[in-house]
């Protein structure tokens, strides 16, 4: 087996990649960022607001994944389902997330270039090319999560007079729109992410505060790792919350935006300064994100757990008004089944059409910033392992187009129940996709060849390793359940043999961070920096 990630020698770990066919090759690899953000120089190292400041940017434009539509759904149906038990869950599974961003960041900040561009020069042509076409499948599901969110709020917001198939074509004129931004400079690009971040805290901040849920209970089941009295349903529905929160192009992005910042790569303390206020950012970035889930769990834990269709339908009939349908929801008694279109129905049903309104302005911006990072994740992925550089508009007319031909085939045949019941399936897939992410991540920030003397340290290597395994685990319980519950013979027959080449591929990365485990010397480095240049590593 040719692997080239843990072969190791002094030489190389002091090399630094300072010769001409290095800046060749980093030339070509770079991705669209035309200038990089200065950074406020220091004569010394203590923490500085300004240079926190200027770091600031990269963090909450890869947070935007934890809010995508995908997640909204995962959030109100935790709380419908299980009420408050299960926000313990989504605040561990956001810590780990954190973690593991941290590690794709470190990445980017210690050697320069991002982790698919480190997935070139580091495997073998073959699993290079198969590592790519897994990304651009997740990046694609990822992507039609946010056209369904984008055309269900569409949808809202027109009091259904825009239909389905409709709103999901005006995705692809929105995010045409949306891509000028960037013309304008990264760092306004950054601040108008950050304004769709804010209509989302305030939408649903809206909502949490309209509804007032019991403070003492979002506590309890924040801190207390319980879940008494959950069912089936509710086991299930924690597994999900794990499997959407850790995406795995996520890493890919984080990995690339923090090559944004310029950073002097031959200072030690440069190098630890910059991973320090990159975390530090990605702290605050996630605790919005993570806020933002809570108050959508929150909300629906008070509003509707418990309820059966037909309690929510005779709240709809009380009200008397046009933003319900009598075939939105069924007159029986089985538990109220949530989803992104139900959900806003309900809300302008007991709080007024207003409440529908603010729901449904906070899924389009939840649609749109995530459609822009999806788009941002497809172009470093693409540059980075097929060194290809491609204009962005074409990038985002051929993911965009996949990613709407299933969806808008759905609209054209189905009703919106089978719409927003995609979003189960594209969980599942994001789970099967993130070891693609996450132990290339891992192998490559455990590398001394790689990171020099950042390379993780013990703790982390351990701590990494375990949650890893665990996550990886979960995930794919929760996709052989999904499978198993709606799946038929023709599908049983496809996932077999899907799940052998996917379990050999898996084996071979295991056994890639493995070697990189075993092989790694101890090492006193007088360098800060290593050289990714040698193909031959």
């Amino acid at each position: 087996m040719n692997m080239k990630i843990g072969d190791v020698s002094n030489d190389d770990i002091n090399d630094i990649a300072s010769n001409e066919n290095d800046k060749k090759t980093s030339e070509q690899l770079d991705t669209y960022f035309t200038a990089e953000v200065s950074v406020p120089v220091v004569s010394d190292y203590r923490f500085s607001w300004r240079r926190l400041w200027a770091f600031t940017g990269p963090g909450f434009l890869m947070s935007i994944a934890y809010l995508d539509p995908g997640n909204i759904e995962s959030d109100l149906q935790s709380g419908t389902v299980s009420r408050y038990r299960l926000l313990w869950v989504l605040v561990w599974s956001t810590i780990v997330g954190l973690f593991m961003q941290r590690l794709a960041a470190r990445l980017g900040v210690v050697t320069g270039k991002h982790l698919a561009e480190v997935c070139y020069i580091r495997y073998p042509k073959v699993p290079r090319i198969l590592l790519w076409i897994m990304s651009e499948i997740a990046i694609i599901g990822s992507d039609m999560q946010e056209v369904i969110g984008t055309a269900v709020s569409i949808y809202l917001l027109s009091n259904r007079t825009i239909p389905l198939y409709a709103g999901v074509l005006l995705t692809i004129l929105d995010t045409f729109s949306f891509l000028l931004l960037d013309r304008y400079g990264l760092r306004k690009l950054e601040a108008f992410f950050a304004l769709l971040i804010a209509i989302m805290a305030i939408t649903f901040g809206y909502e949490f505060i309209k509804v007032k849920p019991l403070a003492v209970d979002i506590a309890k089941g924040v801190v207390i790792p319980y879940c008494e009295g959950c069912d089936s349903k509710s086991l299930l529905q924690a597994v999900g919350i794990i499997g959407c929160i850790i995406m795995p192009h996520n890493l890919y992005l984080h990995s690339a935006l923090v090559k944004s910042r310029k950073v002097d790569r031959k200072i030690k303390e440069e190098i630890s300064d910059a991973n320090r206020y990159v975390f530090i950012e990605a702290v605050l970035a996630l605790g919005v994100s993570l806020m933002i889930n809570i108050f959508v769990t929150s909300v629906f834990a008070h509003e509707l757990y418990g309820k059966s269709n037909a309690d929510v339908l005779q709240i709809c009939k009380a009200t008397n008004n046009s933003i319900y349908d009598t075939s939105d929801f069924e007159d029986n008694n089985k538990p109220f089944d949530a989803d992104l279109y139900k959900a806003g129905i309900y809300m302008g049903c007991q709080f007024g059409a207003f409440a529908m309104y603010i729901w449904a302005v906070g899924i389009f911006a939840a649609g749109q910033s995530s459609t822009m990072t999806g788009t941002y994740s497809g172009q470093f992925v693409m540059e980075g392992f097929l060194n290809l550089k491609w204009d962005r508009w074409k990038r985002v007319l051929l993911t965009r187009t996949i990613a709407i031909a299933p969806t808008l085939a759905v609209t054209l045949t189905s009703d919106i129940g089978r719409l927003t019941g995609m979003n189960d399936y594209l969980n599942a897939l994001m789970s099967i996709m993130l070891p693609f992410a996450l132990l290339p991540v891992l192998t490559f920030t455990s590398n001394v060849k790689v990171m020099g003397q950042f390379v993780n340290g013990i703790f982390m290597k351990c701590f990494s390793t375990i949650v890893s395994f665990i996550v990886i685990s979960i995930n794919l319980y929760f996709v052989i359940d999904r499978v198993y519950e709606n799946g038929n013979t023709l599908i049983y027959t496809l996932v077999a043999i899907f799940g052998v080449l996917y379990i050999i591929f898996i084996i071979y990365l295991i056994i890639c961070y493995s070697v990189v485990l075993l092989s790694n010397p101890k090492i006193s480095i007088a360098k800060p920096t290593n050289s990714l240049s040698n193909p031959r590593l």
